[in-house]
């Protein structure tokens, strides 16, 4: 696909993956929705698109709430009149021993990491299955094959992106809309010193490598698509 003038949405676009994301989506000549919830960061990123001449517009976004979510994609509507790409990368990361989780913090993955998602995916179809074309890309993570200790919530939140991204792609398939799972290992971001301390920073996976997939994804002709990716930090055990 030429993505050149097509209009996408990134969430958790103000920084790590999101942010590499939607940099490179801008040098592709993708005009790209920012979203997050923080308002300088999202400047931050805007600038650096600025720097090459690419196409961006900041919609401040907590990703938890459904009004933000109503108020960004009715902007989009409003703005564009269409939507191309949406890439759901905004998650959090709270880790402990299931014993011991709190409630609250349960609620706060879940709203970010599965009901942002899910509620993202119904607003960006009621655009998408109208003009017959689409392409939804959520970014899950490797902690759905592993079952790390200390991130049972994370984990169920992740393993709940996956199923709701399998059905959608297969009620949306009719309607020429492709959808699909990026699974990163390792990357090099602010959530991975937290999760995983223990690992070399030297041999993460650079955001940009992600990033880099997506537009791979993205760019296949009209008769390929891909519907998993698992990314593994090269050092880490294959399969």
């Amino acid at each position: 696909m030429d993505l050149n003038h097509k209009i996408a949405i990134v969430t958790g676009a103000s920084m790590g993956i999101g942010k590499a994301i939607s940099i490179a989506l801008a040098k592709e000549g993708v005009n790209v929705v920012l979203a997050s919830r923080t308002l300088e960061k999202l400047m931050e990123v805007k600038k650096d698109i600025d720097s090459f001449n690419g196409n961006s517009l900041i919609i401040p976004t907590d990703i938890s709430k459904e009004k933000d979510i109503l108020n960004l994609f009715d902007k989009i509507k409003k703005e564009f009149g269409k939507l191309d790409i949406l890439v759901n990368n905004a998650g959090i990361f709270i880790k402990g021993n299931l014993v011991n989780f709190s409630v609250d913090d349960y609620d706060k993955i879940m709203n970010v990491n599965l009901k942002g998602v899910f509620l993202s995916c119904q607003q960006a179809l009621k655009i998408m299955i109208p003009q017959k074309s689409g392409f939804i890309i959520n970014i899950s993570s490797n902690a759905v094959f592993k079952g790390y200790p200390e991130q049972a919530v994370y984990t169920a939140s992740k393993h709940g992106v996956v199923g709701l991204t399998k059905t959608i792609a297969n009620e949306v398939q009719q309607n020429r809309i492709s959808v699909a799972l990026i699974h990163p290992g390792g990357v090099d971001t602010d959530l991975i010193g937290y999760a995983r301390p223990d690992i070399d920073k030297s041999i993460l996976i650079p955001p940009e490598d992600i990033a880099k997939t997506v537009i791979y994804m993205l760019k296949l002709s009209d008769n390929s698509w891909v519907d998993e990716i698992y990314i593994r930090r090269r050092a880490a055990k294959p399969f």
